[in-house]
């Protein structure tokens, strides 16, 4: 089965990876680890898992992408968000570009799969709010269609700090370190 994972520099694998060469060579030294694909892949070695994450993007640019991306693939991975509310643009409308992706993804015939949004560890209290109410409407959104929300949250959450990841499973307090890339592949995605 080939997936298209679609989304951000969480799916594009910061801060040691790029699917991007022009990128990836402005990387100290890029570890391909640092992908929850790559870590996904050799757990379910019948997958196929292609990165299509590009750093920085909102949910909007992300939704431009996705006809390029899922040409010639059977299921879709959709993450994104934490951009959104980093700019302070509202979560209902990120929700919203999230809902229309996994809707175009279904009607093109894919199995799609919705990804929730990091705890970020450099934030503040307006954007925990945000992505707790963000990841409330992505939970909203994949029970209303049925389809499978990968808890990436959930996965990587500190529990005595329940608005931050874990240290050791951040390199900068944005993005996973290559264990939390580890964690994501193997604990939170789920085959289709």
């Amino acid at each position: 089965m080939i997936v298209a994972c679609l989304g951000d520099s969480i799916t594009a694998g910061s801060p040691l990876w790029d699917p991007d060469p022009a990128v990836r060579a402005r990387i100290g030294a890029p570890d391909e680890r640092s992908q929850w694909e790559w870590w996904a892949m050799r757990l379910h070695p019948g997958l196929e898992l292609r990165n299509h994450g590009v750093y920085g993007e909102r949910t909007d640019q992300v939704a431009g992408r996705l006809a390029a991306s899922i040409a010639g693939v059977d299921a879709l991975v959709v993450q994104g968000g934490i951009n959104d509310v980093v700019q302070g643009r509202p979560v209902e409308q990120a929700a919203a570009n999230l809902a229309g992706m996994v809707e175009r993804g279904r009607r093109a015939g894919l199995r799609v799969a919705l990804v929730d949004v990091l705890p970020w560890n450099n934030g503040d209290g307006r954007t925990a709010n945000d992505i707790a109410r963000l990841n409330s409407l992505i939970g909203a959104i994949a029970a209303g269609v049925a389809v499978p929300r990968l808890p990436f949250h959930d996965t990587l959450v500190d529990e005595s700090r329940p608005h931050r990841m874990r240290e050791e499973w951040t390199d900068d307090g944005d993005h996973p370190s290559v264990d939390g890339h580890r964690l994501l592949g193997e604990r939170a995605f789920a085959p289709f």
